[in-house]
């Protein structure tokens, strides 16, 4: 059976080396095979007209997860109520798209010690933030105002506010710039591009909450350091990356449990001989 990551850029994806060690720790190396494809979205619904029975399932990242879920024949409620889609599991004909990247928070989190959040400011209003406040809410947050959305353009984030609106949570929303108003919560979330939380870190740092930032590499992020010296929670991207993929191990091979150790060593293993 065949699976790839899609997306453009896709060269620097950790996918192929996290779902190849799941396949060869799960004794599945010899009959499925993980590649990395280059696909822009508008080539995305050739490709998968042109899948035949071999493919198994797809990763989609960025710019194709809206896309994905357009052309999915079904979708789980959270992919619909994020309005993208990361994985599409292929078979019998139909497209059954899910969004892994909420399970992928929550279980790092989780994964930290946070098992339960009440109050939590996300920076950022992308793709991402909407899975955030989708993990936030499935951990607590769903209260009126409990999730803060501080956005650099806060009418950026319409599509966010929508996503969240459809999970039943009204999130505050304000610009970036206003950070120090929005502190005083259990956790908060970092969804912006790496070097572009820098200007926040000592603020974050010293408002006392556990801080999950979404950046993998390179790591630590000035946030992560600055909470990290702190003495706070600290949460990486790499480990939203790792149980994120587990998920779509289990999802595309049926497997009731991804081997989730042999997938964290082997990313681990390969971001160190990225850096050198």
């Amino acid at each position: 059976m065949r699976a790839a990551v899609l997306g453009s850029p896709v060269g620097h994806s950790l996918s192929p080396v996290l779902h190849t060690a799941a396949y060869s720790a799960l004794g599945l190396a010899g009959e499925w095979s993980y590649e990395s494809r280059e696909c822009a979205e508008a080539e995305l619904a050739g490709f998968l007209q042109g899948s035949d029975d071999s493919w198994a399932g797809l990763s989609l990242t960025m710019p194709l997860k809206r896309e994905a879920l357009r052309l999915a024949d079904e979708a789980e409620r959270v992919a619909r109520e994020v309005g993208g889609a990361n994985t599409l599991v292929l078979g019998g004909g139909r497209r059954s798209a899910y969004n892994t990247d909420v399970h992928g928070i929550a279980a790092a989190l989780r994964e930290a010690g946070v098992e339960r959040v009440s109050s939590a400011a996300v920076l950022g209003g992308g793709a991402t933030a909407a899975s955030a406040v989708a993990a936030l809410r499935d951990l607590g947050a769903d209260a009126d105002g409990g999730i803060a959305l501080l956005a650099r353009e806060p009418a950026r984030a319409a599509g966010t506010v929508e996503a969240a609106e459809r999970m039943g949570v009204r999130p505050a929303v304000a610009p970036l710039a206003r950070i120090d108003g929005f502190l005083g919560v259990d956790v908060v979330v970092s969804t912006l591009p790496s070097g572009a939380g820098d200007a926040y870190a000592g603020a974050v740092a010293g408002c006392g909450a556990a801080v999950f930032d979404v950046v993998y590499s390179p790591w630590p992020t000035a946030l992560a350091a600055a909470a990290q010296e702190a003495g706070r929670t600290v949460v990486g991207g790499f480990a939203m990356l790792l149980h994120q993929a587990a998920r779509q191990v289990e999802l595309m091979t049926g497997a009731e449990s991804a081997p989730v150790e042999a997938m964290r060593t082997a990313g681990l293993a390969e971001l160190d001989r990225r850096n050198g």
